[in-house]
């Protein structure tokens, strides 16, 4: 069985989100997750209760793009990630975004290519930053937060069944997203 479930974030704690819950109310939203973000960075603790409640063949329902990522590339992230889950993405006021067509589905494929080709820039940007630095003796780059034991304590979690992928992140220090990118989450071979 398939469902909509709804998403909405407002910005700062004074900004009113009926806006957003009386057009997913109309949009026959079995849940609605609503976060209020104090930050361009803040955690966002329903949204993580969203993602984990995602099933394949639901369709996750939000106001507007904006909502969902902070950029392109964390939007492009997002709904490919959601993607790979079988889980469509509709934006109730841009027309833009719907995975649940043929033709939203070719409108997110050329923003994934402006993403891609954003991110392409940026690499290189930042290679060349890298050498210069290295040339004056520096070395550079961010850590990753997801070191191999983590994801083997993430994977061995997963397979056991018993804990949600919010129980797993909180665990992790890191978000369902990026538990996401790094586990398998398919159905284990039976021989």
């Amino acid at each position: 069985m398939t469902h909509h479930i709804g998403y909405a974030r407002v910005s700062t704690a004074d900004q009113d989100p009926q806006l957003q819950l009386d057009a997913l109310a109309e949009a026959d939203c079995l849940k609605v997750y609503t976060d209020r973000a104090t930050g361009t960075k803040a955690d966002r603790p329903q949204w993580n209760a969203c993602l984990a409640d995602l099933r394949a063949g639901d369709t996750l329902i939000i106001w507007k793009i904006d909502r969902l990522g902070r950029n392109l590339r964390d939007l492009v992230d997002i709904v490919t990630t959601l993607q790979a889950r079988g889980v469509g993405v509709r934006s109730l006021t841009n027309g833009i975004v719907d995975t649940t067509t043929a033709h939203g589905t070719l409108v997110f494929g050329m923003f994934a290519l402006m993403a891609e080709y954003e991110a392409a820039l940026i690499r290189e940007r930042t290679q060349a930053g890298l050498v210069a630095a290295r040339a004056r003796g520096r070395t550079g780059g961010r850590k990753p937060k997801m070191t191999p034991e983590l994801i083997g304590k993430a994977q061995r979690m997963y397979d056991a069944r018993q804990f949600t992928m919010t129980e797993i992140a909180t665990s992790c220090g890191v978000t369902p997203m990026t538990i996401y990118r790094h586990i398998r989450t398919g159905q284990p071979a039976s021989t």
